[in-house]
């Protein structure tokens, strides 16, 4: 199967179990915050952001194990793979078992951490040690799925996550409605857990006969990849970044603001959330594509599909963004009612921390693919800009300030840095080529933002008479008016986004004809 049959099926998969699971984790939140409380829910988003500042011990160990894996894939090295996967297990369990031991240290604070909380404190013992272990399962055993993205088969992992995670999520909101047991609703966080690892493991098994999955290779096998443990120490750096940037929101919110704001602002979180879902869904395999695209190293065509793909995000992030800005308040009105709306402020930075995050994708991308880590300063950087930004911010002006952190890092290392940084020791050339190819995407988007800006003050929701097929209408039109203007300027003045067009055309009539 070729990279882009093997792009489209990830993409077809993950996109058929967003529009499945999208509507039950919508209509699930709502029963959760009705049920369960907006309070249990921020205290659940809490340690769930708890547990992923421990995830830090992960290293990115797996983002390093899986550029090292593109060669071997490529040139179908069986042998090479295995130990790759078995040195890839043996630094997993020693990541899990420091986790174990920083989790029961963090634990120990918890009776100051949530000493103003309505809940006992076995309760969040409990919500704790659960997700924990749900989370180890990933470092005990099924690491061996970081075989499947690397081969661009991440479709395998989304069709079981997801459908197990449906069904999760549609008995939880059983047992809120009905039982509204506390510790029924999270113990099914890690008894599906444990049954999708058992399953992975079995696909796994069937989709690849020659690996070993229970290796005997024992601490040693990390000496034979000096390169590898070289890489995931500059990762480890990135990914502390990258937390920061996105994971402590939550904490901060909790700290400066509330525990219930912190439900409040995961509202809107969820949305964005699934929507960056979908997009990454949509370009499922698209980043081992490009690793095996920068292995056979044709200059010519790395550069035709990088702008081709910077244009297609450029295109995302801007049809989405515009459509979350106008569409988002009347869905949260109509969705949890009017008392969860957020300020205009805030729902305009959050946006603009989507929209940047978006087109910075494609040069992520090609800069992972190129296994460019060493600018582990920018990373470092970027989480102590955005953390201390946040908390002086957010000390004055609440979430407004603590999102205004995040934004203004992205500008200054992933908007500006990064670009650079990939041309000089990825493409080998002048950054102001980058500048010069996203200038004019920078100039569309803007007269597009004018134009839909004018047109849609013509469009008139009324919130009183709100209903679904109220706002269905509303936001069908304001699509609409985005993907006429938007995409129509793309189209007549974007190279990468009509070769795209033209692409998707021949794929279609290809499948239609057979």
């Amino acid at each position: 199967m070729s990279r882009v049959k093997k792009s489209l099926k990830n993409a077809k998969v993950g996109i058929f179990f967003f529009i499945a699971s999208i509507f039950v984790q919508f209509f699930s939140r709502k029963l959760f915050l009705d049920n369960l409380g907006d309070e249990f829910i921020g205290l659940e988003t809490t340690l769930r952001s708890v547990l992923g500042f421990l995830n830090l011990a992960e290293l990115g160990i797996g983002t390093a194990i899986g550029f090292t894996l593109y060669k071997p894939i490529f040139d179908e090295n069986h042998k090479e793979i295995n130990k790759i996967i078995a040195l890839l297990g043996v630094l997993y369990k020693r990541i899990g078992y420091f986790i174990i031991g920083i989790g029961v240290i963090v634990s120990l604070f918890f009776p100051l951490i949530f000493d103003d909380t309505s809940f006992t404190l076995a309760l969040v013992y409990f919500v704790f040690y659960t997700l924990l272990s749900s989370t180890l399962l990933s470092y005990f055993a099924n690491y061996h799925q970081s075989l499947l993205g690397a081969d661009q088969k991440g479709y395998i992992i989304q069709g079981y996550f997801q459908t197990l995670n449906i069904i999760r999520v549609i008995l939880q909101a059983f047992v809120a409605v009905y039982l509204k047991d506390f510790y029924i609703y999270i113990a099914l966080e890690l008894v599906f857990s444990i049954i999708y690892s058992v399953v992975v493991r079995q696909k796994i098994k069937k989709e690849y006969p020659w690996l070993i999955i229970n290796s005997t290779e024992k601490a040693e096998i990390i000496k034979e990849y000096p390169d590898i443990i070289k890489k995931i120490k500059q990762v480890f750096v990135h990914k502390m970044g990258s937390f920061v940037k996105n994971g402590t929101d939550n904490i901060l919110v909790f700290a400066l603001v509330s525990l219930e704001s912190v439900a409040f602002f995961g509202n809107y979180q969820l949305i964005f959330t699934k929507l960056g879902g979908l997009v990454k869904m949509a370009f499922a395999g698209t980043g081992s594509a490009v690793g095996n695209l920068i292995a056979e190293d044709n200059q010519q065509n790395i550069k035709k599909v990088f702008w081709e793909l910077m244009a297609v995000q450029f295109f995302i992030a801007g049809f989405f963004g515009l459509i979350m800005y106008f569409s988002m308040e009347p869905f949260i009105t109509l969705w949890l009612g009017e008392e969860y709306i957020l300020a205009k402020t805030t729902l305009l930075l959050m946006v603009a921390n989507f929209f940047i995050f978006q087109i910075s994708s494609t040069v992520e991308r090609f800069k992972n693919a190129y296994g460019l880590y060493s600018d582990t300063w920018a990373a470092a950087t970027e989480a102590i800009l955005n953390l201390a930004i946040s908390l002086i911010c957010g000390s004055f002006w609440g979430i407004d300030g603590i999102i205004l952190g995040t934004l203004i890092s992205l500008i200054l290392m992933v908007v500006i840095w990064k670009p650079y940084f990939l041309y000089k020791h990825g493409f080998k050339k002048n950054v102001w080529l980058y500048w010069q190819g996203v200038l004019p995407l920078a100039v569309v988007f803007c007269v597009s933002v004018l134009l839909v800006s004018f047109v849609a003050d013509y469009v008139v929701y009324d919130r009183r008479s709100s209903n679904l097929i109220n706002w269905i209408i509303y936001a069908a039109i304001i699509t609409s008016i985005v993907t006429i203007i938007y995409g129509t300027l793309m189209f007549i003045f974007i190279k990468g986004f009509k070769v795209f067009v033209f692409r998707m055309k021949d794929l279609v009539i290809k499948k239609f004809t057979g």
